[in-house]
């Protein structure tokens, strides 16, 4: 296995532990309205974006969490401006799952981590 699927198998592993309090703020987020698009950012450094939730090594695992938003990542130009309406469309494809910006020694990247416990969903006769 290379070094690589493995640091994805481990962060899975470890996205297991954040689903409780990611469950309850996204809730928060979406009953409050703060946004439609709230996205989790996960990382092991220091950051100065979003509201901090979770600091490694005080929450159950070794990431930290910020709670963010669409509108957050497109002003400080994260996501360009026309791309936008595509990332709105990708996000409404994934209404069961988180939407993650992961920040790890693998680069940055958006991940949709499903809510509930089960990973994968049988879709009809595709499986």
């Amino acid at each position: 296995m290379s070094d690589a699927i493995g640091k994805y198998l481990q962060l899975e592993e470890d996205l297991k532990r954040y689903r409780k309090a990611l469950n309850g703020a996204l809730d928060i987020m979406l009953d409050q309205e703060v946004t439609n698009y709230p996205i989790f950012i996960l990382h092991q450094q220091e950051l100065a974006m979003g509201v901090k939730l979770i600091d490694a090594g005080e929450g159950p695992g070794n990431w930290s969490v910020h709670a963010s938003s669409l509108e957050e990542f497109s002003l400080k130009n994260l996501i360009e401006p026309d791309k936008i309406d595509a990332f709105r469309e990708l996000y409404k494809q994934h209404d069961h799952h988180f939407c993650l910006f992961v920040l790890s020694e693998l680069g940055a990247q958006f991940i949709f981590y499903p809510r509930g416990e089960q990973l994968y969903t049988a879709y009809g006769n595709l499986n």
